[in-house]
């Protein structure tokens, strides 16, 4: 058994005071660090994503026009554009046992880690899947943000690759506690094992 970890788009424009915070989102980012300096020798590679958005354009209907309200399910306000801090990291998030980064979105929308391509080092441009198969990943462990989106269709991507998916349920934060709570039943009926970080 070979197990990676994802982290789902823990950055500024995600968490408290950003373009699209969500309540808890700078907790998961402390928390996932907690995790990470007990757990990280638990995993062949750590994955950690960010929305990468093209700051020209509406990247690909994603971004909402100009004098029009976004409707919050397809088309969203300006976010995690390329080069500003919005798109950053979250500083709490520390990043020493990251062994991967991946951008998605770069001109379209993307909410899965599977949208993405790894940036940098001997995998740069490899997609999800290809890294995971080049490392024997049978396992995924999934944290970030937000559950009722991106860690959602990421865990969902997850499985229909074949993969075993824990959810860490007290390392994620999402948009709203309704649609969470209904994207953790999807996600747990598509077979992910829903538990706490400190589970074993």
């Amino acid at each position: 058994m070979t197990r990676a970890l994802f982290i789902i788009d823990v950055q500024n424009d995600f968490t408290e005071g950003g373009a699209l915070g969500v309540d808890g989102g700078a907790a998961v980012a402390a928390d996932t660090t907690r995790y990470l300096e007990r757990a990280h020798g638990d995993y062949a590679i750590v994955l950690a994503s960010r929305d990468w958005h093209d700051p020209e354009g509406d990247n690909g209907g994603h971004f909402a026009a100009a004098d029009v309200d976004p409707d919050y399910v397809t088309t969203w306000p300006p976010h995690c554009v390329a080069g500003t801090v919005g798109a950053e990291y979250h500083p709490g998030l520390d990043l020493s046992h990251v062994t991967m980064h991946v951008k998605k979105g770069q001109g379209e929308p993307a909410y899965s880690i599977y949208d993405g391509e790894v940036e940098g080092g001997a995998s740069d441009g490899a997609s999800i899947s290809a890294a995971l198969e080049e490392h024997g990943v049978t396992e995924v462990d999934v944290v970030g943000i937000a559950t009722d989106y991106c860690v959602r269709a990421s865990v969902l991507d997850a499985i229909e690759h074949g993969r075993h998916v824990r959810v860490f349920t007290d390392l994620v934060a999402g948009v709203a506690r309704e649609s969470s709570d209904a994207a953790l039943l999807e996600m747990a009926h598509a077979g992910a094992t829903l538990v706490a970080s400190d589970a074993g």
